[in-house]
């Protein structure tokens, strides 16, 4: 399958241009917090692996993840993690320090002396981590096919761009690697790996859980469309313990928008079977006083998607 590479030091929106493209392409997104979860379904632990074999052991991943589905994958020097694949196309989000100090002072709502310190300090910790991976600080020119200013397009631009770039490189026709190009990957970075002992589970996948019904499946559709990012069923929370203080009950909240790092329930039954999850929810904030969560009722749900022209799915929903 095919993998677009999004690389862009902090504060150049490369974050939000992979996911432009991801959306654009209907491709799946890996992120580098997606990355290290993946990491560690993998290898059980992310600090067991050295830096200097980093990128054999994202490979391992990669060459599972693209068994499955195209990929848009945005970390530090993506385009070097997919350097053995042969359907790639790898691009550069570029912009000033002054536009990246002024993302950074808009999304942390920092005064502009504190925006441009934290610019420094993640671009630090950036280029320290390509370096100590990969061996350079920055990249060199060639290594993309398409470098784009962050300055002259947004997201959505960048993505139609990306999106041509693709069409003309067929990729959306490349299939899934081949056997003997899986294995080839698989068996470099394996060899690396086992340097060091560790052996891969084998088991990476972007599968997602099944939606118990279809109002959560509804809502994931509504958050991929305005391209924010979930996570669904992500944590349980204990709220009640026995005397001997084994868990009793615990609440899963339905969402997780990372991004700003809120938990979202929704409730869309009956008024009668909602006294029950309300119970959950009032437990979920008394025990735990800094998660953020927001529950959304049989009417919130309902205005929220006629609001946004899912008018049947709306009708079928809140008339069961």
């Amino acid at each position: 399958m095919a993998v677009i590479t999004v690389t862009g030091e902090p504060g150049c929106r490369a974050e939000e241009a992979a996911r432009s493209i991801a959306h654009a392409l209907s491709f799946d997104l890996v992120t580098e917090s997606k990355l290290r979860q993946l990491i560690v379904e993998e290898y059980g632990n992310e600090t067991a692996i050295p830096e200097r074999v980093y990128p054999s052991a994202c490979s391992a991943i990669l060459a599972h993840l693209t068994r499955e589905h195209p990929l848009v994958l945005h970390t530090v020097a993506a385009e070097s993690l997919a350097a053995d694949f042969p359907a790639v196309l790898r691009i550069a989000i570029t912009a000033s320090e002054k536009f990246r100090t002024g993302a950074l002072l808009i999304d942390h709502r920092l005064e502009r002396a504190a925006a441009q310190a934290l610019l420094r300090q993640l671009t630090h910790e950036y280029r320290t981590a390509r370096k100590r991976r990969f061996g350079r600080l920055v990249a060199p020119p060639e290594s993309f096919d398409l470098t784009l200013s962050a300055e002259s397009f947004d997201s959505a631009q960048i993505a139609q761009i990306v999106k041509h770039a693709a069409e003309q490189r067929m990729l959306r026709e490349q299939g899934p690697l081949t056997a003997p190009q899986q294995a080839a990957i698989l068996f470099r970075a394996r060899l690396q790996l086992a340097r060091h002992g560790i052996v891969p589970a084998s088991g990476a996948s972007l599968k997602r859980k099944p939606f118990v019904n279809d109002s959560e499946a509804i809502f994931a559709n509504l958050l991929d469309f305005y391209r924010i990012a979930w996570e669904y069923e992500p944590k349980s929370f204990p709220i009640q313990w026995g005397k001997d203080g084994r868990v009793l009950e615990s609440f899963t909240p339905d969402f997780y928008l990372p991004e700003v790092d809120l938990y979202v329930e929704l409730t869309t039954m009956k008024q009668a079977n909602v006294t029950r999850k309300n119970r959950k929810v009032k437990l979920l904030k008394t025990i735990y006083p800094h998660i953020n969560i927001q529950v959304f009722y049989q009417k919130d749900f309902r205005n929220l998607v006629f609001k946004y022209g899912l008018v049947p799915e709306a009708e079928r929903i809140v008339s069961v």
